[in-house]
């Protein structure tokens, strides 16, 4: 390389103190255009001496000091610019090095021009630090986005943690910086230390990190995010294929730092691998179709549960490597389990490491708190329409699908990116440019985030958490939907259980609370959620919520998971309801897996088992799902008695299911149901059998239809409804025949 060198005073002393932006202006190897000759400029603080030294062993040049504070320059007399630079210490001690200041740079002028047109969707590829070999040396080259830094350095342990050593080169207009590192590799720790204007000085954990400390130490860490081999690829090649809206999705939701815990080595947590061989089995045998993960990405606080993120890249190092993660998930796949994780694209911690407030300005957000901060929860508001940011976080999406292979997405908080004036009182709030409250710059973001990742990776899920009625959120993006392609039916739960906790005398006041979800239940391509919210903050375990003696909360229970399952839409369990856990979901300790020896648990347990499998295998209860052509309500007339009957239809009517519901304590003998088709009715589920702690009322297997016609069907069956219960019938077709 040859360029010329600014006034040498001023920026020699910029270099020693660590101001300088463009440190390839006098580091490195040069030809003065003046004189012609041609000098290697070195700064290193702690050495008493520099040579350098030719990569043919037939020249060394000894370094003169030029500033007193270790800026050395040597004249050689060749062209050659491959060359190492020998260091002796203060107390004699000596090694060589590569001069990081010879190589090239590697980020093009495209990658600049798309990172700032906010359509780089692989910025992963470039940004972070990445292990690799540059004029056959290997080390790692980093690169940071902060244009409104003064100087951007890298420091660690190779440099004694001190930011004047490696300052980055920067890229000008782009606000990018750069600068390969020889011979560091995957496992070092590393930060990069940023000064701004009017004194600002932070040592920031990179923003792209794919591997990071565990807290409460905070640098980040070089990893090889290419290093690890899969062996999933047939889950892979069949996902593309897969059309999730017409085929079972049973999800179960986990924690990973408390589903199990090492209660005889200090409560530690599962490693990923131990997961693997514990937690895979176990959602296998329940007959779970996808294991959903809060938030795997590095957060400093156990307490958010993973929701407050730093690292967006780097799998949390509370359960091991990013390779360990990945063969958890390489094992999910090969058991024929999907790997779904919350993202968190809607705002971030405060933490002095982290994004915020990152090259001493409002980068990653805005500047203007009515926009830019989340009073509830202490944190900050993306800014959606800063191009660069939007490419942070779309690549983050499509890193963890191209990186990971997760098959979704459930984006957490979406009601909170839509809306301008989320938790916000008049005048904390700014209007859009059309004087409306929907953040139309965050709507764009997600309808980009829909369209890039099902288009590059088919067959992957995404899930809007979205609790308001903003319409066509699971409808595609060229109708005017966000794009998503399911949505979290909060109305549903929270409807749901506002009815199973009141007492059953009291329900029939209230039967519309059970019928309503129906108006709406196809308006959108819903999964019915009882997720770790609803069991923390004082509200109680599912188990617990339910009224009644200990009988009647497990037989209440039962009723409520029967109806879950049979309603239209996709499952979704947080862990430790598939078995009835009495106290709230607690993130520092394991759940209570010692009730799993007791018989009503058991049973419970037994019970969800088999409305997973009866969910997967009749096509009556995922085919429709999404419309009208798969339900039919029977009777949802019957609040007197808190009963309610419907039909789940399959793609032919042999395969329809007839449902009922008695949502009270009381048993109903010869109750009349109409039904779809004459013949015999096999009651094929009952949750109120012995097998579930059940007290074993029901219908002797069978019942044949006589021609009555009845609540609108030309057919009935005349049936006896257990109390608390839900039952399944489905025509017994070998005993027509």
């Amino acid at each position: 390389m040859s360029k010329s060198t600014p006034q040498k005073s001023t920026v020699w002393q910029a270099i020693v103190d660590g101001t300088w932006y463009a440190p390839f202006d006098v580091l490195g190897w040069h030809a003065d255009p003046q004189d012609g000759q041609r000098r290697v400029r070195t700064f290193q603080p702690y050495a008493q001496s520099v040579d350098v030294l030719a990569r043919d062993g037939q020249h060394v040049w000894f370094a003169t000091r030029v500033h007193e504070q270790g800026l050395f320059e040597a004249a050689v007399d060749t062209d050659a610019q491959g060359y190492t630079l020998r260091i002796t210490d203060r107390d004699g001690h000596q090694w060589e090095i590569e001069d990081p200041y010879r190589f090239p740079l590697q980020i093009t002028d495209f990658d600049e021009y798309l990172l700032g047109e906010g359509t780089h969707f692989r910025t992963y590829r470039k940004m972070g630090a990445h292990p690799s070999t540059v004029d056959g040396v290997e080390g790692v080259h980093f690169a940071v986005w902060a244009p409104n830094a003064m100087r951007v350095s890298i420091q660690g342990m190779f440099n004694r943690w001190d930011g004047r050593h490696h300052p980055m080169q920067s890229r000008g207009q782009s606000g990018l910086w750069e600068l390969f590192i020889p011979h560091l590799k995957p496992g070092d720790l590393y930060k990069f230390e940023i000064k701004g204007r009017d004194g600002f000085l932070a040592q920031k954990a990179d923003p792209y990190a794919f591997a990071a400390e565990l807290r409460p130490r905070t640098a980040s860490m070089v990893w090889d995010i290419d290093h690890y081999t899969w062996g999933d690829q047939e889950w892979m090649r069949a996902r593309r294929e897969r059309d999730w809206l017409h085929e079972p999705v049973n999800v179960y939701e986990v924690h990973l730092g408390s589903w199990q815990r090492v209660d005889e080595e200090d409560n530690r947590w599962l490693t990923y691998r131990e997961l693997a061989e514990r937690l895979i089995p176990y959602v296998q045998d329940l007959g779970f179709t996808h294991i959903e993960l809060l938030p795997v990405t590095e957060h400093p606080f156990d307490g958010s549960w993973g929701y407050q993120t730093i690292g967006y890249y780097a799998p949390t190092s509370r359960f091991g490597s990013p390779d360990d993660l990945k063969y958890f998930i390489d094992a999910c796949h090969q058991a024929g389990l999907g790997v779904i994780i919350d993202w968190v694209p809607a705002h971030f911690p405060k933490d002095a490491h982290g994004l915020a407030y990152f090259d001493g300005s409002h980068l990653y957000e805005h500047s203007d708190p009515r926009k830019g901060e989340h009073k509830d929860w202490g944190t900050l508001i993306f800014n959606y329409g800063r191009n660069e940011v939007r490419s942070y976080l779309l690549s983050n999406a499509m890193f963890w699908a191209d990186i990971y292979h997760v098959d979704g997405f459930r984006v957490d908080a979406v009601a909170s990116m839509l809306y301008l004036d989320y938790s916000r009182q008049d005048g904390e709030w700014v209007p859009n440019e059309f004087g409306g409250r929907e953040n139309l710059e965050a709507v764009s973001f997600l309808k980009t985030f829909n369209e890039i990742v099902h288009a590059d990776y088919p067959g992957i899920m995404t899930f809007a958490e979205e609790s308001t009625s903003w319409p066509m959120v699971s409808r595609p993006t060229y109708l005017g939907g966000l794009g998503f392609g399911f949505k979290w039916n909060m109305g549903w739960m929270n409807d749901t259980l506002e009815y199973f906790t009141k007492d059953p005398v009291y329900r029939k006041y209230h039967h519309n609370d059970i019928t309503f979800s129906l108006i709406y239940a196809f308006t959108e391509n819903f999964i019915l959620p009882f997720s770790h919210d609803e069991v923390v903050h004082g509200k109680r375990n599912l188990l617990n919520k339910m009224p009644g003696d200990m009988w009647q909360k497990f037989a209440n229970l039962r009723t409520l998971y029967a109806y879950m399952f049979a309603h239209p839409g996709k499952k979704l369990l947080f862990m430790g309801t598939e078995f009835g856990q009495w106290d709230e979901w607690n993130c520092f300790q394991s759940l209570d897996w010692h009730l799993m020896q007791h018989e009503p648990h058991q049973k419970l347990h037994s019970m969800v088992r088999e409305l997973n499998k009866l969910t997967r295998t009749l096509p009556a209860f995922y085919v429709h799902d999404d419309s009208w052509d798969g339900f039919e309500w029977i009777d949802f007339h019957d609040s007197d008695q808190s009963l309610i009957s419907f039909v789940r239809k399959g793609r032919s009517p042999e395969e329809a299911i007839v449902c009922l519901f008695n949502f009270t304590p009381t048993p109903r003998e010869g109750y009349r149901v109409g039904v779809p088709q004459p013949g015999v009715y096999r009651e094929i589920f009952n949750s109120d059998s012995e097998l579930f702690w059940g007290g074993n009322i029901g219908n002797l297997g069978t019942v044949p239809s006589n021609d009555i016609p009845w609540q609108g069907h030309p057919h009935s069956i005349l049936i006896t409804v257990p109390p608390l219960a839900g039952i399944y019938f489905q025509l017994d077709q070998a005993a027509g025949m």
